[in-house]
């Protein structure tokens, strides 16, 4: 009987020490996990961009406020939430941020900066239109700006999306997206050298038409698509040359790509009433119905996204028949 007392005490003391042992690693478990979790919440990165380098960028910030339609483009792309947005003129594939269930803070060429404060964001992300402004956004929050550099496109859309990967820890979406848009241009080109068509763009606003050329805002489709510009010499600028119909009959492109600015700005398409008057009906491209309307969400707003690039990518595709 003395005998079973003992191996009894014996057995209760070591399932004892077991249950403390396993509440230990339990406690100590839960220590870790919730370290793990504190510190990615307050990582932190330093990102470099043209106006400077910004520190103390977070690592998945909670509250984001976004600048630049090309990065909201992204961002809606890989599933990621910001707060507050300009809600004027946003491209119409992205209408849902026009809900109240986002902050609107301002136009893009005037930020309300007392919802900016109210807001309290962790990061704001800007980029041409507000450049001027970068000092005033530094004072409320870790602003970085991502606009893309249309002199040299493919390399400065990769940069902002190496930038957005690594803050939002999207680096493998973005890689298997972009992957996609590569082999697209790559098939793109062959196909634009193969046409032996050379074009000229314009953007058509109220009246008056501009024409763009190699490295300029919509010089993508010359630079990175391949597609012969009619004429070589177009000065490089973000508002393009003040061109008339004369000039557009003169050089007489095989195919006319149109950006209708009004249809974003003013909400009334007008470039084809513009456009396609009697003088250009001696066109090349009116006779060949060569005349290509670009979606200007796409084109004008919010150039340098994930889904827009693409989207450019096959307007430009079709054209090529």
């Amino acid at each position: 009987m003395k005998k079973f007392t003992l191996f009894f005490s014996i057995a209760m003391l070591l399932l004892f020490l077991a249950a403390c042992g396993n509440s230990d690693n339990e406690n100590s478990t839960d220590n870790a996990s919730s370290d793990k979790s504190s510190s990615e919440e307050s990582k932190t990165i330093s990102v470099k961009h043209e106006l400077g380098t910004t520190d103390n960028v977070p690592v998945n910030p909670k509250k984001v406020v976004v600048f630049d339609f090309g990065t909201l483009d992204t961002l809606d792309k890989l599933g990621i939430e910001v707060t507050g947005l300009p809600q004027d003129n946003i491209p119409s594939y992205l209408e849902k941020y026009e809900s109240d269930k986002y902050e609107n803070v301002g136009s893009l060429k005037e930020p309300d900066f007392d919802k900016l404060a109210e807001i309290d964001p962790d990061l704001i992300i800007i980029s041409g239109r507000q450049s001027q402004l970068y000092d005033q956004f530094t004072e409320l929050a870790p602003t970085i700006y991502l606009g893309v550099d249309t002199t040299r496109y493919m390399d400065s859309f990769k940069e902002n999306l190496d930038v957005i990967g690594k803050i939002f820890n999207k680096e493998d979406e973005i890689k298997t997206v972009l992957s996609t848009i590569e082999e697209s241009i790559a098939n793109l080109k062959e196909k634009a050298e193969a046409s032996g068509k050379n074009s000229l763009i314009i953007l058509a606003n109220d009246d008056k038409i501009s024409a763009y050329g190699p490295n300029s805002r919509f010089g993508i489709i010359h630079d990175v698509f391949g597609v012969t510009p009619v004429d070589p010499n177009i000065e490089a600028s973000t508002h393009g040359n003040n061109v008339s119909f004369e000039y557009v009959l003169e050089n007489d492109p095989d195919l006319l790509y149109v950006i209708d600015r009004g249809a974003v700005v003013g909400g009334e398409s007008s470039a084809k009433q513009l456009v396609e008057n009697k003088l250009m009906e001696n066109t090349k491209a009116y006779k060949n119905d060569n005349i290509v309307y670009l979606n200007p969400d796409y084109w004008y707003l919010s150039g340098g996204g994930l889904e827009s690039v693409q989207e450019m990518i096959d307007e430009i595709d079709a054209s090529l028949k």
